[in-house]
């Protein structure tokens, strides 16, 4: 435990004076944590690695809570890469719903 924990063991440690109570998510897993966020062209996308090898992204600048897509299988995308896949997004969102529309 002291590798994890490098307290004695009794939880009895400074606290942390840049810790503020209910910044974080409540998650579930790491998958749900998101490991980068980008800005491409005004819109902000939180991107993930999911399971099955790819990339999920939530659009959090955009109009429904939520909303976004996946992209799989991505080993190793680039910047480039995330920036590209975001971008063809936003080509087929509906500007006026938010929402990709059914053909």
């Amino acid at each position: 435990m002291k590798a994890i924990y490098p307290d004695n063991g009794d939880g009895d440690r400074p606290a942390d004076s840049e810790a503020v109570p209910g910044l974080r998510a409540d998650v579930e897993g790491a998958s749900d944590v998101a490991s980068l966020t980008l800005e491409v062209d005004g819109e902000v996308f939180a991107c993930r690695p999911n399971e099955f090898g790819g990339t999920d992204y939530t659009w959090i600048s955009g109009p429904n809570p939520g909303y976004g897509f996946g992209v799989s299988p991505t080993p190793n995308p680039s910047l480039d890469d995330h920036v590209e896949n975001i971008r063809g997004f936003l080509g087929v969102v509906d500007p006026a719903t938010g929402y990709i529309e059914a053909e």
